[in-house]
């Protein structure tokens, strides 16, 4: 072997962590045309041109918004879209295995989730897959921990053997049947005169309003670790703790 992948994993930054994946990606995009019995010619040659198949998006009408479009979660800051996919909510996937060697790291993941999930307008659909290849071997899938983070109440689960007893306090005891969740979106129209407020001054028992959550009462603040928090009670979602660095709050 090169060497290549070794050292791609021990390179811990964002940009090593994408260059990992890609090469997984490419490696099990070759397993899955090698391993597709309709396709005859499995040279080299084919399998390239395949590819190139699938990236002549590229050359789509900018100006065409009835698409899909497909990018990284990293590519999706500051956008907003009226109905956001995030697909592959898996252990070792999201979060990345690359990224559970420390606290850290594995907070970084969260926030990249956060980020994520709130891309979304109106509808947030959450899937991961019971099976996948990696490294073109395939294995079973485990759903991610920040799907079992969401409050059952703000979630749709999409499954046909699902069933009400497999319900606990904040989420889903077993997770191996269900693919899809679906969130429910929080109508609120904020204030005309709404302007995000500067949270370092955030005090327990302010009243605020965010975006998409409405208004409701600070009921606890963190402001003295690396990601300073707040614990909010909204009037129509309910208690949510934020990271202050993305939310977006207007304090009454």
């Amino acid at each position: 072997t090169s060497g290549l992948l070794k050292e791609l994993y021990e390179d811990k930054t964002v940009e090593g962590l994408a260059r990992y994946e890609n090469v997984q990606s490419l490696l099990n995009a070759i397993k899955e045309f090698t391993d597709n019995q309709d396709i005859i010619d499995k040279s080299l040659s084919a399998f390239l041109q395949s590819v190139a198949l699938l990236t002549n998006a590229d050359d789509d009408d900018k100006k065409d918004n009835d698409k899909v479009t497909l990018m990284t979660v990293h590519s999706a800051k500051g956008l907003e879209f009226k109905n956001v996919f995030v697909v592959g909510m898996e252990e070792d996937l999201f979060p990345s295995q690359m990224m559970l060697g420390s606290r850290e790291s594995l907070e970084e993941e969260r926030r990249l989730f956060y980020v994520a999930i709130t891309r979304a307008e109106h509808k947030l659909t959450l899937s991961y897959a019971e099976t996948r290849y990696q490294f073109g071997r395939l294995k079973q899938c485990e759903p991610s921990r920040f799907l079992k983070e969401i409050d059952e109440n703000f979630l749709k689960v999409s499954s046909k053997s699902l069933a009400k007893e497999e319900f606990s306090t904040g989420f889903v005891k077993n997770l191996t049947k269900q693919k899809t969740f679906s969130a429910n979106a929080i109508v609120h129209t904020p204030s005309a005169d709404f302007k995000a407020s500067d949270t370092s001054t955030l005090l327990t028992g302010m009243k605020v309003e965010h975006p998409k959550f409405g208004f409701g009462l600070v009921t606890a603040v963190d402001l003295k670790s690396a990601d300073k928090k707040a614990v909010i009670n909204f009037e129509k979602a309910g208690e949510k703790t934020l990271l202050l660095s993305f939310a977006k709050l207007r304090i009454i």
